[in-house]
């Protein structure tokens, strides 16, 4: 998991040794999908390419909804298997690349929903990674390292997740996978008890309020946004206030999809549902 451009399939494709997920070589997003991939064709192990939260043509909903369905439906698959070698998730591996200057408010969102998706309970399972070492100089690689460490990852390091390094080599990816492989599997992240075990909508569960939480925030400053053009094109529309207005349109569908329905919420407040 990661943001858009950190580096996800290049990862896959670097630990697998050929071309088998699509790179994106400018802001476009290649992967709005999930998709799994074989690690050996003699093992029952796979890695999972998930779409990032700032998703270039997929709304952040959308993502929410196929990657809490995918781990929904694992979950179940995991949990009905009468067999001992059922499908678990073996662990998670977070990428965010060093070439970033500062922790945006993107990149942010990004690891708060990947927070909310996982749970406390998941710390333990994740190897949180940082790419494109080629690209920055060494000391300018371990400073951001080191605020990253400090400011961003701090929470999840104390409660047990890892920091690595991908240093573009397969020897390098092999590494950070095998580390996954050797701890017990994880039992269930958040969101797949929220949606099967507690039976919660989406919009109910962690990540989906969150999710709703930094839609109004993004709704919030497009609207201040909305005023500061209007005011500097007092004359007529211009196409930045067009585009503008099509963001908060698009805010607010997404928001409204969000929300629960008036039903769920007198039954939460009754008493009457779990969680």
């Amino acid at each position: 998991m990661g943001p858009t451009g950190a580096g996800k399939s290049t990862f896959i494709n670097t630990l697998l040794g050929g071309n088998y997920a699509r790179v994106g070589n400018d802001l476009q997003s290649e992967t709005q999908h999930i998709y799994h991939y074989q690690l050996a064709p003699n093992r029952r192990i796979f890695i999972v390419d998930t779409p990032g939260f700032d998703d270039t043509s997929t709304k952040d909903r959308e993502i929410l909804r196929r990657i809490a369905v995918w781990m929904a439906k694992s979950y179940i698959v995991m949990t009905l298997s009468r067999y001992s070698d059922k499908m678990k998730v073996g662990g998670i591996i977070y990428l965010q690349e060093i070439t970033q200057a500062r922790v945006t408010g993107t990149v942010r969102r990004n690891f708060d929903m990947f927070e909310k998706l996982c749970g406390p309970n998941a710390a333990m399972h994740i190897i949180l990674t940082t790419t494109k070492w080629s690209d920055v100089k060494a000391e300018v690689g371990v400073q951001r390292e080191i605020q990253l460490r400090d400011q961003f990852w701090n929470a999840m390091l104390r409660d047990g997740s890892k920091m690595r390094q991908f240093r573009g080599t397969q020897n390098s990816a092999e590494a950070i996978v095998k580390e996954v492989l050797v701890r017990r599997a994880l039992d269930a992240a958040q969101i797949q008890e929220e949606l099967v075990e507690v039976d919660k909508l989406l919009s109910e569960t962690e990540a989906g309020r969150t999710l709703r939480y930094t839609l109004k925030e993004a709704l919030e400053e497009q609207r201040k946004m909305a005023v500061r053009l209007r005011a500097e094109h007092s004359n007529g529309v211009c196409d930045q206030i067009i585009e503008n207005d099509n963001k908060i349109r698009a805010l607010l569908g997404q928001i409204n999809a969000l929300d629960i329905p008036l039903g769920r919420r007198i039954l939460r407040v009754l008493g009457l549902l779990k969680g």
